[in-house]
């Protein structure tokens, strides 16, 4: 088997699996229990948290654990807007965000707050500019991604961040981190960023398991009530194995972040190529700074399902869309957003690298990619 969904999860890695299970065997105490296995349990939650804190340059005291990025990123809008509300009802997100982001912005609709949904280009960003014209009095909170789950394209985070925290320092800024760290790199602290949520899954840790950083002075309204954990925060008995088995990862990842991005985009570019050697075939994401892992293309007129299926018989494990629209038969709202038309937003395949590949496996799937479009075409006669 192929596999070439790594934007949609990843699988863990053998250091993980080998600490989850260690955590799970020998240190299952409670971390609120005051016996000495709690306060084994909690011991390790800290260090978790330190070694997580680390990784993205700030202070231990700064990170919430969740169980993965829709809960932060939940907690990073709902939690600022209704802790903020006395300052205004402001908010500006984009057209692309992932579903957590998109969804949770129109819930907040709903609830008397205003939304400005910024439009993209047909490389699917946003400039500066856009982000500052739409600021108003009452703007209390920006929250963009850093990368596409669909497309890789690349928003201009650390240039919006600067510049919010240069002239409007009391808007918040969220960055949605999901799918950029550990592939592009980004300082949280050089970049002004408020809130920054991050999914252990996407980086070969546990599924369940997330963060959010909050920058010292930032208060969030909980959305969670119980037993005060997170700092109240985030009530709820602590994941703790994979918890421990995260800050792994997320070490992991950080480490690595430079020879990851060099070795994943010289795969990119060398199956982009092989893209355009097909004639049907309409690339998505940017062909210039896009993230490493994630290309996007369609070939309109034909249906996604096929050919994913088609590639899977093969043993090629690719996606339509985000996973977590995978399923819905409409056409990509992210593609759509960016100018596709209708066609190319309802044919999109999704290919998304991970450190094992080679430029052996591109070159194989290329092959089967292209027996397999030379298939659809003689069925439909031309597309």
């Amino acid at each position: 088997m192929y596999y070439f969904d790594h934007a949609a999860t990843t699988p863990p890695s053998e250091e993980v699996l080998r600490t989850v299970y260690e955590v799970m065997t020998r240190h299952y105490g409670n971390p609120s229990s005051l016996h000495r296995l709690g306060e084994d349990s909690e011991k390790l939650l800290r260090r978790s948290r330190e070694v997580c804190a680390a990784s993205l340059g700030v202070q231990s005291a700064e990170i919430i654990f969740t169980s993965g990025a829709t809960e932060s990123n939940n907690l990073a809008l709902k939690g600022a807007a209704l802790q903020y509300r006395s300052r205004g009802n402001h908010i500006i997100t984009t057209e692309i965000e992932h579903p957590s982001v998109y969804e949770c912005a129109k819930q907040l609709q709903l609830l008397g707050f205003e939304v400005t949904f910024l439009p993209v280009n047909k490389d699917g960003t946003v400039t500066v500019e856009q982000v500052m014209d739409a600021v108003r009095p009452e703007t209390i909170l920006v929250s963009i991604m850093h990368v596409n789950n669909e497309t890789g394209s690349i928003q201009p985070v650390k240039e919006i961040g600067i510049r919010l925290n240069q002239t409007r320092p009391k808007v918040l800024f969220h960055v949605d981190g999901v799918q950029g760290y550990g592939k592009v790199p980004l300082s949280l602290k050089e970049s002004g960023i408020d809130m920054y949520s991050l999914s252990a899954h996407k980086i070969r840790g546990p599924k369940g398991t997330g963060l959010l950083y909050i920058k010292e002075g930032v208060s969030l309204f909980p959305l969670l009530a119980g037993g005060g954990q997170e700092r109240g925060l985030r009530s709820g008995t602590e994941n703790v194995p994979s918890l421990v088995g995260m800050a792994k990862a997320v070490r992991l990842a950080g480490e690595g972040v430079q020879a990851r991005s060099s070795q994943l985009g010289v795969l990119r570019n060398q199956f982009i190529e092989g893209l355009t050697q097909i004639p049907e075939v309409a690339l998505n994401s940017p062909r210039d700074g896009g993230a490493p892992h994630i290309i996007s293309f369609s070939l309109p007129g034909m249906k996604a399902e096929a050919l994913l299926h088609m590639l899977e018989e093969d043993g090629f494990m690719v996606s339509t869309k985000s996973a977590c629209s995978s399923k819905a038969a409409e056409p990509s709202r992210i593609l759509l957003a960016m100018g596709a038309g209708q066609a190319a937003a309802s044919s999109g395949i999704r290919v998304s690298l991970g450190e094992e590949h080679t430029e052996q496996h591109i070159q194989l799937l290329l092959s089967t990619l292209n027996k397999a479009v030379n298939r659809l075409r003689h069925l439909k006669g031309g597309f």
